[in-house]
């Protein structure tokens, strides 16, 4: 028996409804890395040195003192698109927890081997890499103690973002009044990759813009 028109026409509906099967799915959106404040110690001079190695400061022969860690990792949009030519700005305390700023009034010493900021821009697949030593914890004033740490502030074509990066399993992270106050803490906190044959402990901590 031939089917009517109308016949053939809801057999087509019904089983486009049934069998999505050659939709492609929609990806998930990213989650955008959380603002956090600038802080009190954002360098007011910055050094002449600002390469992506903290552990040397040009012109002397010494090391930085402490733990060298080696961070890289990824800077991408809400789409996972990475974002080239980001610029960062990276400051950090030395492995005594003192920051070279003129307002840290810590009585822990100073490193005059440690760089302590950096400057540079993600490659052409959203890239950065940084070596540096392991900042300690301080006090925090007011806060408690801070628990180690490390300061970004990047720009993207549109976008600018501020935030600290924590590291895991820290003893200070369960009390650092920031970090529990993040609306997305986990989003802050590099992951272990391991050490190389070296010593040199390897971070990765990607960052997420909302545009780029």
């Amino acid at each position: 028996m031939l089917q009517s028109r109308r016949q053939i026409l809801g057999q087509l509906a019904g089983a486009a409804t049934a069998a999505p099967a050659f939709v492609r799915p929609v990806q998930a959106r990213l989650e955008p890395t959380p603002n956090e404040i600038v802080g009190p110690f954002y360098p007011l001079a910055k050094p002449a040195d600002a390469d992506a190695d903290l552990t040397m400061v040009a012109g002397r022969t010494g090391r930085a003192i402490g733990q060298v860690v080696e961070l890289s990792g990824r800077i991408v949009d809400l789409a996972g698109r990475p974002v080239p030519g980001a610029r960062l700005e990276i400051w950090q305390a030395n492995a005594a927890g003192r920051y070279a700023h003129p307002s840290d009034d810590n009585t822990a010493p100073l490193d005059p081997n440690f760089q302590g900021y950096a400057r540079l821009s993600t490659d052409a697949g959203g890239t950065y890499r940084i070596v540096t030593v392991k900042p300690a914890g301080y006090p925090g004033g007011g806060r408690g103690m801070r628990a180690p740490h490390i300061h970004f502030d990047l720009a993207g074509s549109t976008d600018r973002l501020v935030v600290q990066m924590y590291f895991p399993d820290e003893p200070l992270n369960a009390a650092d009044a920031l970090l529990r106050a993040n609306i997305r803490p986990a989003m802050v906190i590099a992951n272990a990759m391991g050490a190389d044959a070296s010593g040199i402990l390897r971070y990765r901590w990607d960052m997420v813009l909302r545009t780029g």
